[in-house]
């Protein structure tokens, strides 16, 4: 009997529990994991000065940076209002001098003028053009090409090979239903809809953009007129038909960007006269920016069959480039458009025939 009792006192380490060897396990285990992964933050944190002095001086570059962005756009906006105030005093002088020419011409036919007279007259009139010329040449210097600004994603500048030069540069806007979208489908869908919903509409929003864009290309120096189109044709500036707009009117050219904004793209496309008012302008222009998506689905005959070919629409756009006046180079946008494979050819066509430019541009241009 006392042989069993110390038996049983005796201690067995096969006889510890399984659950008590698997938990001892597993906390050593966590245990180590906790300790390595502190010491791995700590590491990151505390052991890498060079990289945390480094983020600094790019951060206190970045700030140098923005705050350079916006003294630049202070003294745009002072240069932008000099070359405004530079051709209100140019078109004041040229009216002072178109004055004294007149009063010189009629003193020299007058036999009771004296020759003080006349020569004084004649130093003021060249007094008069070099200040005019000094002012164009300061207005040109001040503002580079263009009156407005566009700011696009990331304050981009756009390569885009078109012809932004001339005196007086025409615009021409497609504003028909198609317009409204790519496919088929969507400007049914979309022609349903609202007018608000249709000038919200991607498409649309690019050919606003896009005259947006081109009004910001504008010479100081020159003249505009912008023209949108479907069924018939208008001036976005209502009254202004057959004349030529100042670029160097900042206020009236943001007045036809924003009418542009107003317009609802509807009916159907007639280039034939649209084509025939450009050249009928006078004096003519001598740079044209056609905004379309394809070619015409109407002419001034008229048709009674609902659906146009793709042959007719060709025989149609034909007739319609008859109109157009010569050596005029013709710079195309072309927007995207389903079922009218011949547009891109023919229209990039014109363009090499006129010595213009044409584009098809991506989806985020401009």
């Amino acid at each position: 009997m006392p042989s069993k009792k110390s038996d049983r006192r005796k201690m067995n380490p096969i006889s510890l529990a399984f659950l008590d060897v698997m938990f001892c396990g597993f906390g050593a285990v966590i245990l180590i994991f906790l300790i390595l992964d502190h010491t791995s933050t700590v590491a990151d944190v505390v052991s890498n000065p060079e990289l945390t002095a480094e983020i600094n001086l790019l951060q206190e570059e970045i700030d140098q940076g923005q705050l350079g962005l916006v003294q630049l756009r202070n003294t745009l906006s002072d240069v932008d209002f000099d070359v405004v105030t530079a051709e209100g005093l140019a078109r004041q002088i040229q009216q002072q001098l178109d004055t004294f020419l007149q009063e010189l011409a009629a003193l020299e036919n007058s036999s009771l003028a004296t020759e003080e007279s006349i020569e004084k007259l004649r130093a003021d009139v060249r007094a008069l053009e070099e200040e005019l010329q000094r002012l164009q040449a300061s207005a040109f210097e001040q503002d580079g090409n263009s009156v407005r600004q566009f700011l696009g994603d990331g304050n981009r500048q756009y390569l885009s090979g078109l012809y932004l030069g001339g005196q007086r540069i025409l615009v021409l806007v497609d504003s028909s239903a198609s317009m409204l979208d790519s496919t088929i489908v969507n400007i049914i869908r979309t022609r349903n809809m609202s007018d608000e919903r249709k000038r919200e509409a991607p498409k649309w929003q690019r050919v606003v953009q896009t005259v947006d864009w081109i009004s910001t290309q504008l010479p100081v120096t020159s003249r505009y007129q912008i023209l949108n189109f479907n069924t018939g044709y208008e001036a976005v500036i209502p009254g202004t038909e057959g004349r030529w707009l100042e670029v160097a009117d900042r206020d009236q050219l943001n007045q036809a960007i924003e009418s542009v904004k107003r317009i609802v793209p509807n009916n159907g496309t007639n280039m034939e006269r649209i084509f025939r008012a450009a050249a009928n302008m006078s004096p003519p222009p001598d740079n044209i920016f056609l905004i379309t998506d394809g070619l015409p689905t109407l002419s001034d005959r008229g048709s009674s069959n609902s659906l146009v070919t793709p042959s007719e629409r060709m025989d149609l756009y034909a007739e319609a480039v008859e109109e157009l006046p010569r050596g005029v180079p013709i710079n195309i946008v072309l927007m995207p458009l389903e079922g009218d494979p011949s547009a891109s050819a023919a229209f990039w066509e014109l363009a090499q025939f006129s010595r213009g430019s044409y584009l098809t541009p991506s989806s985020d241009w401009p």
